[in-house]
């Protein structure tokens, strides 16, 4: 059973954090959610990095975001994923202090992963040692067309985005799930390819549910206006893995290909027919490639990692 904690931040949000494995394992592997959603996005991940051979080598930590699961609610000048890169240096220190860490982004998480590697290069530096994204991208919502022509594209984002600014003027309110379940077709057809299981939808209803309307609409702007392709440049040593779904409506396979042209060492994986939700639809596909990192981090000559404390 995972061990499940809080870890509070400076200006007194609280993350709701669940660890799995050993304290002394020789690293750790991050896992971070996407946006509306929450640490339990990745279960399937976790289950098979338990059950694995790789899995008594590795801690693996999930946490919700502020705003989203079990996490407290913030002001909305911090819906930013700025904040989000200055939350995970926290949660790093916290729960990983000292050790190589492996980081895992799914959609917002990949984008806060970059902004962390952004906005702390020398802390991230000393820690990171590998990297998994999964459905993101490093160039806001260049890419996103949510597989329709561009110009009902253009009148979609223009819709989102006025709905976002009401959304995040609503503070901690949640949706009422009433709601979200007669959205379960809407979910469905923007988060899934040609399959998926009907847990998945119930699990993914439930995370909208708990994030609060502030969260779902605050975050909206900077996930579409972050570019970061440039940061990512500058980590083209590391151990990579990109995967993406050839259905995936919010970023589609450029996103993924610009990431992989970005750091030309990652190991790029295409889904034939999954959408965003590549975790929980190809879960076999996200296993082998984080599990293809985490060998290549363990077996890779002994580098100096320094505590967490160091460079931030």
């Amino acid at each position: 059973m995972p061990e499940r904690f809080e870890v509070g931040l400076p200006d007194g949000v609280r993350l709701n954090v669940e660890v799995t494995g050993p304290a002394d394992a020789p690293v750790t592997a991050v896992l971070l959610h996407g946006w509306t959603l929450d640490g339990r996005a990745w279960h399937r991940q976790v289950d098979a990095l338990t059950a694995t051979p790789v899995g008594p080598a590795v801690r693996v930590v999930t946490y919700d975001a502020r705003g989203h699961g079990r996490s407290s609610c913030m002001a909305l000048p911090t819906a930013t994923l700025a904040q989000l890169g200055d939350d995970l240096a926290a949660v790093i220190d916290a729960v990983a202090p000292t050790g190589p860490v492996v980081l895992v982004g799914h959609s917002m998480g990949g984008m806060t992963i970059m902004e962390y590697a952004h906005r702390h290069p020398a802390h991230f530096a000393a820690r990171t040692a590998g990297l998994v994204f999964v459905s993101t991208t490093a160039e806001g919502h260049t890419h996103t067309v949510y597989g329709l022509s561009p110009r009902i594209a253009r009148l979609i984002r223009l819709a989102e985005t006025t709905g976002a600014g009401v959304l995040a003027r609503c503070g901690s309110w949640r949706a009422p799930r009433a709601l979200l379940n007669a959205l379960q077709p809407s979910i469905r057809w923007m988060l899934f390819g040609d399959r998926c299981e009907p847990s998945d939808i119930r699990l993914v209803t439930s995370a909208v549910a708990r994030a609060s309307l502030r969260s779902i609409g605050g975050f909206r702007a900077s996930i579409g206006t972050q570019h970061r392709l440039e940061t990512l440049a500058a980590l083209a040593h590391l151990p990579a893995a990109a995967l993406v779904g050839d259905r995936d409506r919010l970023t589609p396979p450029p996103c993924a290909e610009s990431i992989a042209a970005a750091l030309p060492a990652t190991e790029l994986t295409v889904c034939p027919g999954a959408g965003h939700m590549l975790m929980m639809e190809r879960p076999d596909e996200v296993n082998a490639a984080l599990t293809g990192v985490l060998h290549r981090v363990l077996t890779a000559p002994q580098r100096g990692v320094t505590p967490a404390g160091t460079g931030v």
